[in-house]
C-alpha cells in the first residue's frame, strides 16, 4: 500500500516549506528614515522639545547611567526625530499626556510644554504608523482551533476531543446570538473543575496534542509561540489518521459522508477518478482556505488512485486522503502569502477570509466567505461589514466566547486558587469547589454584552449579573424561599444560572466578582499587589514589570510585631526600596481599592484583628475615592483609557501577534469609533476588522534573497 506521507504529505511539506522560509526569515523593514526631517519637525521643534526632555526626563532616563523602565532618553535630547523608531514611544506619550511622568516628587512640566511635547511625539508616531504595519508571523493552529477546524471540515456533530480550556459549555442551546437576547435562565457546564462536565459526544480513540502555553500578557494563538517541530509534525500525521480511523467516524457523525466518503460504486476506473477529483476540489479548497491548483489536485487524486489499486476500498482510500489533508502544513498553518512589495499592501480576499474566520470563529472560513473571496468582493468595506454582522449572529460565535474572554480575564488562574479550608470552609461545597460557579459569572456577563451589543463599560460596572443558587449563598445574599425553591437544580451535570439585577454597585462587572477576588488572593489573605497588577494588565493593558528578584514575598501570616497592623501598613514596611516605589504608586491604589473583598470575594468591613479596612486612595494621581463605588466611578471617568486597553487586547487576539507602535493609531481610531456609539462592543469589533492592521500585511519576499546573499 502506498505511504500517504510519501505521496501527499511530504511533497506538500516540501512545497510549503519553501514559502515558509521566506516568511520565517522575514525580519522587518528598515527603520523609519528621519521622519522629522521629512515634515520639517526637526527644524521646528528640536530645541524646545529637546530642552523639555533634557530638563525633565533624563535625570531618571539616561543621565549618570540611570535608566528607569529600560527607557533611555539621553540619546534623543539632540535628535528627537529618532524617537519615532522606538517601540516604547506609545507608552511615553501616554505617561506624558496623563501626567504620570515626571512623578509628582520630580520637576513639573508646565501644561503648555507638556502639550507641546505630547503633540510632537504623536506626530512622530503617526508618521511611523503610516509607513508600515506589523508583520503577522506564520503560525500553526492551536488545539482549540484544530478541533474547530476539523469539526467544520467534516461537519462533525461532535467534538474531536474534549478540551478543558473551553471553560464553559452550554446546555440546551441557550447561546443564540441571532436573537440578540440572552435568556434569563441558562444551563452551563464548568469544564476544568469537574469530570462530569467533560462528558460530551466525541470521537473515540482521538487524544488531543498538548495545550499550547499563553504568551506573557497575551493569548494562546500567538504566532511566536506556535512553532511546529519535526516531532510534532509527525504527531499531526498520526493524529489525522486517528481522526478518520476512529470507530465513531461514520455516516452518523460525519456530515459530508455522502458527498465525500460514500462509495459511488462505479466499475469504470475513469469515471471513478473523475468523481474523486470532483469531490477533492471543494474539500481541499475548504481545508486549505483557497482554491487548489491542478498540480495539487492531481497529486491528491493520484494518491487515492494508488490506495485503491493497492486493494483499499473507496471509502477507506478517501479516509486516508482526508487524514493526509488535515496533517498537511497547508491545513495546519495560518499564513499570509509573501509579496514583492516593500511596504504595506492589502490582504488578498482569501487571506482576509482566513484572518476573519479565525478571529471570530476560531476555525476555517465557511462556504460563503470563500465564495465572496473567489469573487474578489470580501475586501469591499460594505461586504466585509455585512460578513462581520453575519458572523456575529452565527452560533459559531460561541467559540470566540470560549477563547477570548477567559484568556483576557486570565480566569485559568482560578483553577489553582486554594483558599484555606479552615478559614473558608464554604468554598468547598459538597466535594465541589465554589470556583466551578465563580468562573461562570464573568463569562456569562461577557456573552450577554456580546449577544446584546451592550457597552463594554458593563465590564466595569454592570447593572445585571448571572448567578447560581450556590453562588448567591457564597455572596451571602438574602434569598427568598420561593427563589431558593426555583433555584434548585442538579449542579453535577449542569449548573443553573439566573439573570439578576445588580442593585448594589459593590457587585457587578468583571472587577469585583468572586472569581477575580479569589484567584488574586493567597490561601489565607488577600494580595493587593496581585489584584492591582491584574487590574493594570487586564483592564488598562498596562502590565507592570515583575518585581526585582531579590525582593522576598510578604508572608501569609503577620509577624508578632505586625499582628495589629492593617495589610496596607504591613506592605508599606515591606516595599520601602526606591526601585520599587514607582510601580507601587500605580499598583497599590488599584489593589487596595478592592481590599473590602476577602480572599473568596465576600464583603468585609474589618480585618480579623478588628482594624477597619483602609481602601481609600487616588487613581492615576487624579481621581480620589473613599469606597469601592467611588472607585468604579473613577474607572468610568477613565473609560476611554479602558476602551483603548480593551481594544489593544482584542486587536492583538485578532492579529495573533503582539501589537507594535505602528498599531497605536489604529487602536485610537477603533476606540474613538466605539466611544461615538456608546462604547458598544459590536462597533468595536467591526472597526477592528476594518482597521488597517487587520486588512493589511507587510511580508516582502525579497528579504529571503537578501538573507541568503548575506549567508553566502
Amino acid at each position: 500500500m502506498a505511504d500517504p506521507t510519501t505521496l501527499v504529505w511530504r511533497p506538500t511539506l516540501a512545497i510549503f516549506s519553501t514559502q515558509l522560509s521566506s516568511v520565517f526569515r522575514y525580519a522587518g523593514v528598515a527603520a523609519v528614515l528621519m521622519l522629522a526631517a521629512q515634515n520639517g519637525l526637526a527644524d521646528t521643534h528640536p530645541e524646545p522639545i529637546g530642552a523639555i526632555v533634557r530638563d525633565h526626563c533624563v535625570q531618571c532616563h539616561g543621565q549618570n547611567g540611570e535608566v528607569n523602565g529600560d527607557v533611555d532618553l539621553l540619546p534623543f535630547v539632540g535628535s528627537v526625530s529618532e524617537l519615532g523608531n522606538q517601540s516604547w514611544l506609545p507608552d511615553l506619550i501616554r505617561v506624558v499626556e496623563s501626567g504620570e511622568m515626571p512623578p509628582p516628587d520630580e520637576s513639573v512640566i508646565e501644561a503648555e510644554d507638556r502639550a507641546k511635547l505630547a503633540g510632537a511625539l504623536k506626530q512622530l508616531l503617526s508618521q511611523a504608523s503610516a509607513e508600515r504595519v506589523g508583520h503577522a508571523p506564520v503560525r500553526r493552529m492551536n488545539r482549540f482551533q484544530y478541533d474547530n477546524a476539523v469539526r467544520d471540515l467534516f461537519q462533525l456533530n461532535c467534538v474531536v476531543f474534549s478540551l478543558p480550556e473551553r471553560m464553559m459549555r452550554e446546555h440546551k442551546g441557550y447561546f443564540d446570538p441571532a436573537s440578540g437576547v440572552m435568556p434569563d435562565t441558562v444551563m452551563v457546564g464548568s469544564r476544568p473543575l469537574g469530570k462530569s462536565q467533560m462528558i460530551e459526544p466525541r470521537l473515540q480513540g482521538v487524544a488531543p496534542f498538548p495545550q499550547d502555553l499563553r504568551a506573557e500578557h497575551g493569548f494562546d494563538n500567538r504566532g511566536d509561540h506556535l512553532s511546529l517541530s519535526p516531532l510534532l509534525m509527525e504527531a499531526f500525521l498520526t493524529l489525522g489518521q486517528s481522526v478518520t480511523q476512529s470507530p465513531d467516524f461514520t455516516a452518523k457523525r460525519v456530515g459530508i459522508w455522502a458527498e465525500f466518503f460514500a462509495d459511488p460504486n462505479l466499475s469504470d476506473d475513469a469515471q471513478r477518478r473523475e468523481v474523486v477529483r470532483q469531490r477533492l476540489a471543494p474539500f481541499l479548497t475548504s481545508a486549505f482556505r483557497r482554491p487548489c491548483d491542478d498540480a495539487m489536485l492531481d497529486r491528491y487524486a493520484k494518491f487515492v488512485d494508488a490506495q485503491i489499486n493497492a486493494g483499499l476500498g473507496f471509502t477507506e482510500a478517501m479516509k486516508s486522503v482526508a487524514a493526509a489533508t488535515i496533517a498537511s502544513p497547508r491545513f495546519l498553518y495560518i499564513y499570509d502569502e509573501a509579496s514583492d512589495k516593500e511596504g504595506p499592501e492589502p490582504l488578498d480576499d482569501f487571506e482576509l477570509a482566513t484572518r476573519l474566520s479565525f478571529f471570530l470563529w476560531g476555525s476555517l472560513p465557511d462556504e460563503e466567505l470563500l465564495r465572496l473571496a473567489s469573487q474578489h468582493r470580501l475586501t469591499e468595506p460594505d461586504v466585509l461589514v455585512g460578513q462581520v454582522d453575519r458572523m456575529l449572529s452565527d452560533k459559531k460565535l460561541k467559540r470566540f466566547c470560549d477563547s477570548f474572554p477567559a484568556q483576557w480575564l486570565q480566569l485559568e488562574r482560578i483553577v489553582s486558587a486554594n483558599p484555606d479550608p479552615e478559614r473558608f470552609p464554604k468554598f468547598y461545597y459538597a466535594k465541589y469547589r465554589n470556583s466551578m460557579h465563580m468562573m461562570v459569572e464573568p463569562l456569562l456577563l461577557f456573552e450577554t454584552v456580546l449577544i446584546e451589543n451592550l457597552p463594554i463599560t458593563q465590564f466595569i460596572d454592570s447593572d445585571f449579573t448571572y448567578r447560581s443558587m450556590l453562588l448567591r449563598d457564597a455572596y451571602r445574599e438574602d434569598v427568598s424561599p420561593q427563589d431558593r425553591k426555583q433555584g434548585r437544580g442538579n449542579d453535577v451535570m449542569a449548573l443553573t444560572f439566573r439573570r439578576l439585577p445588580v442593585t448594589d454597585r459593590r457587585q457587578g462587572g468583571v472587577i469585583t466578582n468572586a472569581a477575580v477576588m479569589t484567584m488574586t488572593s493567597g490561601p489565607q489573605r488577600t494580595q493587593p499587589i496581585t489584584r492591582g497588577s491584574w487590574l493594570l494588565t487586564v483592564i488598562f493593558n498596562e502590565p507592570p514589570k515583575p518585581p526585582p528578584a531579590d525582593v522576598p514575598p510578604l508572608s501569609e501570616e503577620p509577624k508578632a510585631d505586625e499582628a495589629q497592623m492593617t495589610l496596607r501598613e504591613r506592605l508599606a514596611l515591606h516595599r520601602e526600596r526606591a526601585d520599587c516605589r514607582g510601580c507601587h504608586e500605580k499598583i497599590d491604589p488599584l489593589g487596595f481599592a478592592l481590599e473590602n473583598y476577602d480572599p473568596i470575594g465576600v464583603w468585609r468591613e474589618k480585618y480579623e484583628n478588628g482594624r477597619d479596612v483602609d481602601m481609600a486612595d487616588t487613581l492615576f494621581h487624579e481621581h480620589s475615592f473613599q469606597n469601592v463605588i467611588e472607585f468604579k466611578d473613577a474607572l468610568l471617568a477613565e473609560k476611554d483609557r479602558f476602551t483603548q486597553g480593551f481594544t489593544r487586547h482584542l486587536l492583538s487576539f485578532a492579529l495573533a501577534r503582539e501589537l507594535e507602535s505602528s498599531d497605536v493609531t489604529a487602536v485610537q481610531e477603533i476606540a474613538a469609533a466605539a466611544a461615538a456609539d456608546d462604547y458598544r462592543i459590536g462597533t468595536l469589533i467591526r472597526n477592528v476588522v476594518l482597521s488597517k492592521p487587520f486588512r493589511m500585511k507587510m511580508n516582502p519576499s525579497h528579504h529571503q534573497d537578501n538573507h541568503d546573499q548575506r549567508e553566502n
